[in-house]
Order: C-alpha cells, then structure tokens, then sequence
C-alpha cells in the first residue's frame, strides 16, 4: 500500500546515495506547512499596525501611546522567539508550533468576544501577539531539519517567506476595519488561522533525527563569541528595519499626509511586499557575491533612504523611499542568514533563535521611538535619522569585522 505523502518520515540515510534535487528530498509537506504557519503569524503579528489609526481614534491615544501599541507585539516576539527556541529543543517544532498557534488564536477570539476598551487592553493583547511574531524559532526549525546540509539555506528561505503575511494585514485589515469595525478584524482573522492550524496538525511532522535537547548554559553559548553580538546587530538592523516599518508606516501615512487608514494600507502594504519579496534573493546574492559585499550595499541604501524620508516633501516621494529602503533592508535579511551557517553551522537553531531575538528588538526600538519623536518634536524626522545613523554604525562595524572573518571563518562558502 502506497503511504500517503503527508505520513513519509524517513529521509535518506547517511549509508546510501542521496539524491540531490531539492525537490526529492526532505518533506515538502512540512515546508509547506511551516510556511504558511509562518505567514499567518506575521499576519496577525503586525495586524495592530494597520489598525492603530481607527485604535488611536476609539481610544483617545497620543502618538506615544500609538508607537507602543504597534511595538509591544514586536517586543514580545522577541522574547519569546528565546523560549520557542528552548521549547523546540525540548518538546519538538511541531507540537511548539501548535501551542503557540492556539495561544494566538484565543488570544484573538477572546479581545474579540470580550472587546479592547483601554491602552492597557491593547498592550495585553500585543503580549499575545508576540507567540505569533515568535513562530520564527518554530518554522524555521520545522522545515529545515527535514533536508540536508546542502539544501538547508533554500528550505530556511522558503519558509522564510512567511514574513509576506505582513502584506496580507497591510491589505485587508484598514478596509474590513472599516466596514465592521476593528475589533470586528480580530474574531474574523482567527478564520485563516484556524484554516492553517488543521492543515498544519495533518500535514507537519517532526524530522526524524531530531538533536538532543540543550541545556540553558549550551543554548547561550554562542553569545561567548563577539561574531554572534555582531550577527545578532546587523539583523537588529535589517530585520528591525523591516518589522518596525510594517508596524509604524500605517500611522506615519495617516499622521503625516492625512491619509485614510484604507490608502494608508495600501502603501504599507507595497512597502512590504518589496522587502518580503526580496528576502530570498537576498540569500542567493549573498551567495554569489558574499554575504559581506551584500549587507555593505544594504546599510549604504537603507542609511540613504531613511535619512531621505525625514525630509521628503510628498506622500510620492516618501513612498519610493520607503521602497528603496525595504527593498535593501529585504535583501540584508537574506544576507545575514546566509553569514550565520558559515560561522555557526553546529549552533544553526540557537543562532536563529538568537538573531531573530535581536530583530525583534531593532524593530521595537523602531516603532516606538517614531511614536515618542512624533509626541515630544511634532515629526517623524528624528526617528528615521537616528535609525539611519545605527545603519551607518552598521556598516562601519561591518567594515571593523570583514577582513577578520575571510581568514579566519573555515567556510567554502563565499563571504
């Protein structure tokens, strides 16, 4: 009897020839759950982004209050992209994933049915929230444990593509807020999620060879090494960039050109579908031309444009700005990921987890200091500069590291 595809478990063993396409090894089925798990996550994570205009509206909040709003789910991601990643070591990536996933969708049904009338409501839900920006440290994992070193970068970047779910807020969330209301948006988005979660419970399975779970100490001791520190702030960069721009651009859109929150989506989304799109790209650069020469090129970009949209006069000129600097900021994401296997092929699954942290971070520290600029100088301006200036920082550390890091990284792959 033919076994149906979503039950094959073994990969090829050690003791014969593997085959070499992708595509005929490893389990697609789990690839394919671990990315639209992801890309559901990421959805709901930044969806209080989107609905931050009509949140602020209902509930009276200042623009400080706003930038923390759309900040605390990324904060809270963060951190718990640490405790996903004990968790996988300890219980496996599919029953982690699973966990978290109803953890969100009750989050979810619960504002819903209960309703979100204070800051500190908002607050509490974006802690939910932040299960769902963790998902990172459980796809990943997942996805990439079923394939063999060789093909481990092209199923960490497919399942990466799961940020593309920020889109799908930028997109859908203002409109149907405005039709329903946002609390409204809460309840129906926990229809897709609970879609994905049964496709995920019947199509995901646990790699066969799973490593030994790790101690506390062994699962940090990556950090003894100054490389991590710099990996983990270039993608506090890059990442921060990226995630703290989807959360913050709906409010920027509104506040500065009086936009509807419906407009205001649509330019938020096409802002980040070019650095989702990019992302894997972003790898393959790395790969052909080094992952070095590829972040030196993104932290010269997205200085530049960052440092442009402080002074740019229009919603146009701002929008292909804020493009650019997605689009560069995309391709870093892929970049970094291409650099942390060359220096930490035995630590891969702590290192994503560590590094994804520092990208959580960078992007709290984004959104929430453009809320607290807004509040205490009446403009975004200094925020964007002072994000700028960490790419600058970026590229001079970069620049500190490189020469270091050729001779001394025992990798063939080109850095």
């Amino acid at each position: 009897m033919t076994t149906a595809f979503w039950d094959r478990t073994a990969r090829p063993s050690a003791d014969r020839q593997a085959p070499t396409s992708f595509w005929t090894v490893g389990h697609w089925p789990t690839l394919i759950a671990a990315l639209f798990y992801f890309d559901l996550a990421f959805m709901v994570w930044v969806i209080l982004g989107p609905l931050a205009p009509q949140i602020a509206l209902t509930l009276g909040l200042n623009p400080a209050e706003k930038g923390l709003i759309v900040a605390t789910p990324t904060l809270a991601g963060a951190v718990l992209r640490v405790f996903n990643g004990l968790l996988v070591d300890r219980i496996g990536p599919k029953r982690s994933g699973a966990i978290s996933q109803i953890i969100v969708i009750s989050g979810l049904l619960s504002a819903w049915l209960l309703g979100v009338d204070s800051f500190g409501g908002t607050l509490a839900l974006g802690l939910i929230l932040g299960f769902a920006g963790a998902s990172f440290a459980i796809a990943l994992p997942l996805a990439s444990r079923w394939y063999p070193p060789e093909h481990q970068g092209k199923a960490m970047r497919l399942a990466g593509m799961g940020n593309s779910g920020t889109v799908l807020a930028a997109l859908f969330a203002p409109t149907l807020a405005k039709w329903l209301g946002w609390t409204s948006v809460l309840g129906l988005a926990c229809i897709p999620l609970g879609i994905v979660f049964v496709a995920y419970m019947l199509m995901a399975r646990d790699a066969p060879d799973q490593p030994a779970p790790k101690t506390l100490t062994e699962y940090f001791q990556p950090l003894r090494s100054i490389d991590a520190w710099w990996l983990m702030g270039f993608y506090a960069v890059t990442f921060g960039g990226f995630v703290g721009l989807a959360a913050s651009l709906p409010i920027y859109f509104t506040d500065r050109f009086s936009l509807s929150p419906v407009v205001a989506g649509y330019c938020t989304a096409a802002c980040v579908f070019a650095g989702s799109l990019v992302r894997p790209f972003g790898g393959a650069m790395a790969d052909r031309i080094g992952g070095i020469k590829a972040l030196a090129g993104v932290f010269t970009v997205a200085a530049i444009m960052l440092a442009g949209v402080s002074v740019a006069p229009g919603v146009g000129a701002a929008l292909a700005l804020f493009v650019m600097a997605m689009l560069a900021l995309g391709v870093g994401n892929g970049a970094v990921f291409q650099l942390v296997p060359q220096r930490f092929g035995a630590e891969i699954g702590v290192m994503t987890g560590l590094v994804g942290m520092a990208g959580g971070l960078g992007g709290f520290y984004l959104a929430s200091s453009l809320g607290f600029a807004r509040q205490l100088t009446g403009g975004f301006a200094p925020g964007f500069l002072i994000f700028a200036g960490l790419a600058v920082l970026a590229l001079i550390g970069l620049a500190m590291v490189k020469r270091r890091w050729r001779e001394t990284w025992t990798t063939s792959a080109r850095i």
